[in-house]
């Protein structure tokens, strides 16, 4: 199971066209190591959106997003994490290597385009790692989707969600394994013990029938955020993109969000 979870998912993303104008980045990340990227430009003083994906997925789940961000005049990078897509990796580490990549991204767009305020916007994975990046990451504003408090609640709702009951008990060993096969204790994996240490503006967004990570995990994320912050609980959503399942209030809550902290 341990290695299923954390084995690459890999995927030929470049030979996709997307309908909108995009360019293709490859972004030093240090030896052998380049994050792979679309990059759409918006119009001059609108700000930049980082787009980041969730597990086992890569940039081609953040187009409609980009789509949308990029009709309103944002400048739009959509990456893939290390280990999903096309940037290479090992294992998938559930946030505390991929930040790396999003720290990649961050000082890429600081360099491309310096005048512009720039926000991220993540979901599950692409939340988690924007939150593990050390040191923190400075943004002017983060949107983070259906990310769990901790690791360990994560991986519970999930083996309860496929075993029953019967995954709380293999839960101590799965993560004994994953700390194992990761070389990390899998408290560094968790989002509530850093989410203090941002001083943007945040935007959590989780959904009421989320079973993966619960409303009330969210409000507990929500509660030790600093302000200023909001959280939007999308009636009926589970854990899924919250884009497609309601796209005229996800555009309209993260248009309203962003135009406040990124326009010129």
């Amino acid at each position: 199971m341990g290695e299923i979870l954390t084995g690459p998912a890999s995927t030929a993303v470049g030979i996709l066209i997307p309908d909108f104008p995009v360019e293709s980045v490859k972004i030093p990340a240090g030896k052998d190591h380049e994050v792979h990227g679309w990059l759409t430009r918006g119009i001059r003083g609108n700000g930049v959106v980082l787009l980041v994906h969730s597990i086992r997925s890569n940039r081609l789940e953040m187009l409609g997003r980009a789509r949308f961000l990029n009709d309103r005049g944002y400048s739009v990078l959509l990456i893939d994490l290390q280990a999903h897509g096309e940037t290479p990796g090992e294992r998938i580490t559930f946030g505390i290597r991929e930040s790396q990549d999003v720290k990649t991204a961050v000082a890429y767009l600081r360099n491309n385009f310096p005048h512009e305020r720039i926000a991220a916007i993540g979901v599950t994975l692409g939340a988690a790692a924007i939150i593990l990046a050390d040191p923190p990451l400075k943004l002017d504003a983060i949107v983070l989707e259906s990310l769990h408090p901790t690791f360990e609640e994560a991986v519970e709702n999930r083996l309860k969600l496929h075993l029953g009951e019967f995954g709380v008990w293999i839960k101590p060993l799965l993560l004994s394994y994953l700390s194992l096969l990761l070389d990390l204790s899998t408290n560094e994996l968790n989002p509530i013990d850093r989410i203090s240490n941002l001083s943007m503006p945040i935007l959590l967004i989780s959904g009421t029938h989320d079973k993966h990570t619960t409303q009330s995990e969210a409000e507990r994320l929500f509660n030790a955020a600093l302000q200023p912050k909001e959280l939007w609980i999308v009636p009926g959503a589970g854990h899924y993109n919250m884009h497609t399942y309601d796209r005229r209030g996800y555009e309209d809550r993260i248009s309203s969000f962003l135009s406040r902290y990124l326009w010129q």
